[in-house]
């Protein structure tokens, strides 16, 4: 059964290619990886996150405060109509990331987002979960904004699932075609060749990590991929239309 509540933290940094191979070979002598990976080389995450039409969300959270939250409907790979797919409620405390999730249909997905009302219970929701996400959409007026989607390689260190290392790269999204079920094109958020490595850990990370981390010269850094793609797209985009309008006024 699928984990649908986790607590950890997660630190990103980010790399380029040559630095990717050389912290997975080493990665590889203490973590095995996720099964989805152990057939084909990556496994594909497609998502649609929702906003209110001021962006008040990702706004927020790019603002840092020590409370944020934001919403979104994930699948694995391009979902057809009748596809399972998560609708999950992402919080992060004082650093500490709370993702809440329940599985549904996608298109009791879709309804449940659009309307605020809960699908009717069925086996395999997490009915808690589903009353957390409702509350949570009583509060915002949300459509779906942006649609983001990646390849993944992720494992788990031997012994302690606690322990999830992922690389995301070929990182893409959109804001039009707002369906998961109409295909993973869309433009690239990084440059080729660029990856985006993530360690979950519970609590702090072993010392054998951060003795390889530190070896390889490896710095966290703050990296959001909805924030990314919204500062991408949308704030530059303002900024233009503002710098426009004052060279008319001049």
């Amino acid at each position: 059964m699928a984990i649908e509540v986790f607590n950890r933290y997660e630190n990103k940094y980010l790399m380029d290619t040559k630095a990717f191979y050389g912290i997975y070979n080493r990665l590889m002598e203490y973590m095995e990886l996720d099964a989805y990976n152990r057939n084909d080389k990556f496994y594909s995450i497609s998502n649609l996150y929702y906003d209110t039409d001021h962006h008040t969300l990702i706004r927020d959270s790019l603002s840092k405060p020590k409370y944020r939250e934001k919403l979104r409907i994930r699948a694995y790979g391009v979902p057809g109509p009748d596809a399972k797919v998560y609708v999950e409620l992402k919080k992060k405390v004082f650093g500490l990331v709370n993702k809440r999730r329940s599985a549904m249909k996608l298109d009791e997905a879709y309804e449940f987002v659009r309307s605020g009302r809960a699908p009717i219970y069925r086996e395999g929701m997490n009915k808690q979960v589903v009353a957390e996400i409702e509350y949570f959409l009583s509060r915002y007026e949300l459509r779906p904004m942006t649609y983001l989607a990646y390849d993944r390689i992720a494992m788990f260190c031997k012994g302690n699932r606690d322990l999830r290392i992922t690389f995301d790269t070929n990182i893409r999204s959109r804001r039009c075609d707002l369906k998961l079920e109409t295909g993973d094109y869309g433009e690239q958020l990084m440059d080729k060749g660029q990856w985006l490595m993530e360690v979950k850990a519970e609590k702090t990370v072993p010392v054998w990590l951060a003795k390889l981390l530190s070896e390889l010269g490896m710095y966290r850094t703050s990296f959001s991929k909805y924030g990314n793609e919204y500062k991408k797209s949308i704030r530059y985009a303002e900024r233009a239309e503002e710098s426009a309008r004052e060279r008319i006024v001049l």
